[in-house]
């Protein structure tokens, strides 16, 4: 799936969405949702609701979020859901404000042991990189 366009909020567009009891809080260029219109959302959908149904049931306006929107939404709380069930829907998961990742510090015995592993395995390639680069160098000196 492709990267959305970015949209860019007019002044009145953000007032109109913040008006919106759905939304948690609006920028130039990102909505945040109630994790209850999340929820909601989500329920909606598995009872056969589209994603544009939905979200104009809910007083949003596809000409102004985009028509695309409700879709990139809906597959992405729904995969949360599926991954962390309904308190992954309760926080964000994305950008500055995110809630959702583990903090380094926090990592399972598996994935600290996962990243390590990978870690290592760069290091390596690193070195055998250098060891023919070093090959190299001695042999145009020859």
């Amino acid at each position: 799936m492709g990267k959305l366009k970015r949209i860019v909020f007019t002044e009145e567009q953000m007032r109109k969405l913040e008006a919106n009891p759905n939304v948690q809080h609006v920028s130039e260029s990102v909505i945040t949702y109630t994790p209850a219109f999340k929820l909601a959302a989500v329920k909606a959908y598995a009872e056969g609701q589209t994603p544009s149904e939905i979200f104009i049931r809910a007083g949003f306006d596809l000409d102004i979020i985009g028509h695309k929107k409700p879709k990139h939404c809906l597959k992405r709380w729904r995969d949360i859901n599926n991954q962390y069930g309904e308190e992954g829907l309760a926080s964000e998961r994305r950008g500055k404000g995110s809630t959702g990742r583990k903090p380094v510090g926090e990592l399972s015995v598996e994935e600290e042991l996962k990243r390590v592993k990978a870690k290592i395995n760069l290091l390596e390639a690193q070195v055998e990189l250098l060891k023919k680069l070093e090959a190299l160098e001695r042999q145009k000196k020859r």
